[in-house]
Parts: C-alpha cells; sequence; structure tokens
C-alpha cells in the first residue's frame, strides 16, 4: 500500500509479530498492560506512518488486512480443534475493541500532526502578514492589509518592537491603509503600538486615513490627537523630510 515501501517489510513484520503477541497476551489476560502495550506500539506506528507520509485511509486499512489474518487463524483454530461458537465469541469481544482502539489512537497521532502542521503555516502566514520595509536610514514602514483582530494586533506590536530594535529605526510609519474598517478595538490596539514604540525611543506616524475612515473616528468618538497621522504614505515621508523618497516615479 501507498507510502509503506518507504517504512520497509522488516520492520512492518517487527510490528506485526509485536502486534499479535500483544494480542496473545490480552487474551490470555486481558488487563492493564497489555492496554499500556497496545498504546504504545499505535503511537509509534501512527508516527512512523505520518512520518513517512502513509496516507491515513492506507494506515487505516492495514489495520482490516491485521483483522483479517487474526480472524482466519482462529476459524481455522474453530475448524481443526472445534472450538465452541461461544468461544470466538469471547475472542471477538476481547480483539475487535482492542483494534478499534488502535484506530482511534492512530487518528489521533494524524489530527495531532495536522494540527502542529497548521500552527507552523498559520505563524508563518501571520508573520508575513506585517512586514517591515526600510525605506531610509532609520526609517521603516509597516504596511497593513485587512482585518485587525487580538492575535494580529498582538504580533503587529511584537514585530514594530523587535524590528525597530533591530534596525535602529527612529521613525516608523504604520500604513493602514490596507485596513477596512478601524473601530475601537482596532484604534485602541493602534494606541498600545504607538505608546509602545514612544517608550523605546521611536516616533511613530500613521499614514493611510481614508476620508470614510476619518469619519468612522470621528461617529465612534476616538481621540487621535496625540498620535500623528497622515492622509497617505506619501504625506507621512514627505513629513519626516524624506521627500525624495516620497516622491513618485
Amino acid at each position: 500500500m501507498e507510502g509503506f515501501e518507504r517504512i520497509g517489510e522488516e520492520k512492518l513484520s517487527r510490528w506485526s509479530a509485536k502486534l499479535f503477541t500483544i494480542m496473545g497476551e490480552a487474551l490470555k489476560d486481558n488487563d492493564k498492560k497489555q492496554t499500556n502495550e497496545l498504546d504504545n506500539w499505535a503511537r509509534e506506528a501512527g508516527g512512523s506512518f505520518v512520518k513517512n507520509y502513509v496516507p491515513l485511509s492506507a494506515a487505516l486499512r492495514s489495520l482490516t488486512i491485521y483483522r483479517n489474518v487474526i480472524w482466519n487463524v482462529f476459524t481455522v483454530e474453530l475448524e481443526e480443534k472445534s472450538f465452541a461458537a461461544i468461544t470466538m465469541l469471547d475472542v471477538g469481544k476481547i480483539i475487535d475493541p482492542l483494534l478499534d482502539e488502535i484506530s482511534v489512537i492512530i487518528g489521533k497521532v494524524y489530527e495531532e500532526n495536522s494540527s502542529r502542521l497548521m500552527k507552523i503555516a498559520y505563524s508563518a502566514l501571520e508573520e508575513l502578514s506585517v512586514p517591515v520595509v526600510p525605506v531610509a536610514k532609520e526609517t521603516a514602514i509597516i504596511p497593513l492589509i485587512g482585518q485587525i483582530d487580538t492575535d494580529r494586533s498582538q504580533l503587529i506590536l511584537e514585530v514594530a518592537l523587535e524590528e525597530s530594535a533591530r534596525l535602529k529605526v527612529e521613525y516608523l510609519i504604520l500604513d493602514i491603509s490596507g485596513v477596512p474598517i478601524v473601530d475601537t478595538m482596532v484604534a485602541d490596539n493602534l494606541f498600545k503600538v504607538v505608546h509602545a514604540l514612544d517608550l523605546i525611543g521611536v516616533k511613530s506616524i500613521i499614514s493611510g486615513i481614508r476620508p470614510e475612515i476619518a469619519q468612522t473616528i470621528i461617529t465612534l468618538g476616538i481621540d487621535f490627537s496625540k498620535v500623528t497621522t497622515c492622509a497617505n504614505l506619501h504625506t507621512a515621508l514627505a513629513s519626516i523630510g524624506l521627500r525624495r523618497v516620497a516622491e513618485p516615479s
């Protein structure tokens, strides 16, 4: 099956032997020790499946093979040794739940891996959503695009402080021309960034105050009087003496 060739026949055979041993022990003495061994087996197998890019569907199909092998063995034993039907029923009550539990654990391993990859991807996407662009000596711009929620505002604060210190900037322009809505929460978060930058000696300017945003700010009664604002990035750059940079080409 897809992906199993990367694991190798020797390792697969060793796993199979280990699983059959655990199942055999469970039939003799169904206690907590076998349950723990089964959990460990399932987690090890699931981890290896994930590492070797075995699709979840293929991983779960492999358990069907184990189930069929186990029942084929017991069917042969039933025919040769004339086991009572009730004996097979008792075996099923032990074996089937154990195999079902393995399926659940392997599924959880895949879920955990997916969650981890999603967190990594989301973190990378977040970092890209707050770029710091140096435009001149001691001057940089953070162009913000899209909605600003609580998580992103915290990231903006962290990036603004870290990159301002690293780049030794004197002026940092927060351009919000790409932010569709500036409400009380967004304004409060911007104030926090401006205040934090002020504490480390960085002068900040908020540019991109479009007419509709200005109207919203007035309607909400948000006080921007203590914050340096500009209508656009061109004006913001010119206000700090960067007229050449501000000149459109």
